[in-house]
């Protein structure tokens, strides 16, 4: 009878890994009218497997960038990361946690050091809206299918 392995899901640390903040058109963006911002946030995930087994890194980066009509009023690029152990998942499931369950757990913590960072640069509160990682992992293996499928059409197109 095999052994199974026993699952789990541990976070052992969770850490701002870099983070900056610009402002490049400070003092005279402050007098320009603020009502309408423009606000655009991108979001990107990176995993590491690290030396030691079943633990791993995940770094949840985002950039907030905000303008005020043609002016960028500021732009902050946080990079939260953690070091999660997962012990027992399959290969399928693996790439669930890591780009799924991991990002839910740092986000939070990116969202707090950006909304931090955006008042010490003078301007109001910065909320940001949850985040649906699921979908954006699902967008992700659709897009990894279909150039899968291009390059494959694309090799065996015929000779002339």
């Amino acid at each position: 009878m095999a052994e199974e392995k026993a699952h789990a899901f541990d976070i052992r640390k969770i850490y701002l890994k870099d983070s900056s903040v610009e402002s490049p058109n400070a003092p005279g963006i402050f007098l320009d009218d603020p009502s309408k911002p423009e606000v655009s946030i991108e979001a990107t995930i990176k995993t590491a497997k690290l030396e030691q087994e079943d633990f791993y890194e995940v770094v949840l980066g985002m950039t907030v960038t905000s303008k005020i009509g043609e002016k960028t009023a500021f732009l902050v690029e946080v990079m939260q990361a953690g070091v999660f152990q997962i012990v027992g998942l399959s290969n399928e499931d693996l790439p669930l946690a890591l780009e799924i369950a991991c990002p839910n757990v740092l986000l939070p913590f990116a969202r707090e050091a950006i909304s931090d960072l955006v008042g010490k640069a003078g301007f109001p509160q910065l909320l940001i809206s949850p985040i649906n990682f699921e979908s954006l992992f699902q967008q992700k293996q659709a897009q990894m299918q279909k150039a899968a499928a291009e390059k494959v059409s694309d090799q065996t197109e015929p000779v002339q």
